[in-house]
């Protein structure tokens, strides 16, 4: 791979470093506006009764029914039976050919903020039209304050949002400065702990920090996941965070590390910089062959210790999409739609945008990421194979990536690893929840479609089993044969959250129109393409 790309290439990485640095010294919180009041939604009813559906429960049975599921106000109460919906604030939906699944739980999520997407409603809409019922922000954005008042909104279904679970990255949001030493790593959980924040995201700090955070955590009920950056990779990969009890590895930062054959770091060019986000990202899919084999004593030991450690993977294979065929990518069917422009702006190229490298991606950097893909889908679906917890998780915001469509676009990812779509499912769902709740050691709340959890529900009206394309907002375009026209099926009917019913189709209309808006204000017809000079 070049790791240069033209004469300038090292002025411009100089540049971009000291910018880069710059950004880093000083934490700074996008600015999100908080969600409106809630004006979308019926119910909570006394009494709803979902009629004649084929329930996915999420614990990974197949598919079953026709039956009935009864929720009253915000708990299932009966599923299977009978049930009528008859009194006051009662209501009776007969969904004959429909499916209901758990809703879904997004394990590492963003909100956008200025520039790319300034109001938090945009994503909250995303998300929920596409039945994520939880979202687990890492962090959220605008501080610890904001997304607390936001999950508190939340919580009392104030705002229409998903239920949100805060996790920061130790040392933001307070003002006693950034945690170097174990002592202060160990201060800053207790005083996130007394918040009320649920949980940390950690990089690869130094093992003695790492150790007091993940220690400190665990004392006050509080879950871990990390990303195993590549500047501390090599004093903390996954298996040694892993051994210090940390709950999750979130993307791939790390596992590649702890694999390696014939090395103890990465061989990286000479002139590599990793504040220069081309080198940086380019130079992740060169590890593809650089660790031991699939099936050798080795990659199973690794499989066999994080099994004992209970790690949950969550690998957010989309996040990275784009780096294996970034022209499909940002040529997706719902771009154009519900995309923002002032999001469309940011993912452009840009030396300033992070995660917007793709300013000279070529057929070498895509080639070693379809490789990247196979060695790292192979890990994780035999990882799965031998009882380990695979989630499926977005990271949208960045990289042509779009909240909520992103997250179905994992569970396709995931297929195409080798997991059967009730797999998947069940990681969107039931291993979501437990990721959540095993840190408080108390019994899941949500994930499965049981009586007596939380009323959080995902209705569709095809099989996501036949096709997990049907759970995208824009649907999979199938032939009519009566017509002998392509059309559109699917799409997520309704989304129920707390027992409320929410139009997933209106809730997109009302993206839709917010993009439309943007347009206007900017005088655009559709979103800007890459401009191309001297052709």
């Amino acid at each position: 791979m070049r790791s240069s790309h033209d004469s300038q290439a090292v002025s411009r990485r100089a540049a971009a470093t000291v910018a880069m640095l710059l950004t880093l010294a000083v934490p700074a919180f996008a600015q999100v506006e908080p969600a409106p009041p809630r004006s979308e939604g019926e119910g909570p009813y006394n009494r709803l009764v979902l009629r004649n559906v084929m329930l996915i429960d999420g614990a990974g049975s197949p598919p079953q029914g026709p039956l009935n599921i009864v929720i009253e106000g915000n708990r299932i109460t009966s599923v299977g039976g009978g049930g009528d919906a008859q009194g006051a604030n009662a209501r009776e939906i007969d969904l004959t050919g429909h499916y209901v699944m758990p809703g879904f739980v997004d394990l590492h999520v963003h909100t956008g903020g200025v520039p790319k997407a300034p109001e938090a409603e945009y994503m909250y809409k995303l998300w929920l039209a596409h039945g994520i019922t939880t979202a687990r922000g890492v962090p959220f954005g605008g501080g610890a304050d904001w997304a607390l008042s936001e999950r508190a909104r939340s919580a009392r279904n104030e705002i229409t949002a998903p239920r949100m679970w805060v996790y920061e990255r130790a040392g933001t949001s307070w003002d006693q400065g950034s945690v170097d030493t174990p002592e202060q790593a160990r201060a800053w959980v207790r005083w996130a702990a007394a918040k009320g924040i649920d949980g940390i995201k950690l990089g690869a700090h130094d093992p003695d920090i790492m150790e007091a955070l993940i220690d400190e955590a665990k004392q006050h009920g509080m879950g871990t996941t990390a990303h195993l950056q590549q500047t501390g990779v090599g004093r903390m990969n996954a298996i040694q965070a892993a051994r210090l009890g940390l709950g999750t590895v979130t993307h791939f930062y790390g596992i590649f590390e702890a694999l390696y054959k014939d090395r103890a770091l990465q061989s990286f060019p000479v002139d590599y910089s990793y504040n220069d986000e081309q080198d940086r990202f380019g130079n992740v899919a060169m590890q593809w062959n650089m660790i031991h084999e699939r099936g050798s004593d080795e990659w199973n030991a690794l499989i066999d210790e994080f099994l004992e450690h209970e790690t949950i993977m969550d690998p957010t294979m989309v996040a990275y999409l784009a780096s294996r065929e970034v022209m499909r990518t940002r040529n997706a069917d719902w771009h154009t739609t519900y995309t923002l422009p002032s999001l469309w702006d940011f993912y452009a190229p840009s030396r300033d945008n992070h995660g917007s490298y793709y300013w000279d991606w070529s057929t070498w950097e895509e080639t070693a990421w379809r490789n990247f893909y196979r060695v790292w889908m192979n890990f994780l679906n035999d990882y799965k194979n031998a009882g380990g917890r695979v989630t499926v998780s977005s990271d949208a915001g960045f990289i042509y990536n779009l909240y909520g469509f992103s997250t179905i676009n994992e569970m396709e990812l995931l297929q195409e690893a080798g997991f059967h779509p009730l797999e998947v499912l069940r990681g969107a769902t039931l291993h979501g929840a437990e990721a959540l709740f095993e840190p408080r050691e108390e019994r899941i709340q949500f994930g499965v479609v049981r009586a007596g959890m939380l009323a959080d529900l995902v209705v569709v009206g095809e099989n996501p089993i036949k096709s997990l394309k049907v759970l995208y907002g824009t649907g999979q375009i199938r032939l009519n044969n009566e017509t002998g026209q392509a059309e559109r099926v699917g799409g997520i009917r309704y989304t129920i959250k707390d027992g409320i019913v929410y139009d997933a189709k209106e809730l997109l209309a009302d993206v839709a129109r917010m993009v439309e808006e943007q347009k206007r204000e900017r005088g655009l017809s559709t979103l800007p393409d890459i401009i191309f000079e001297n052709q």
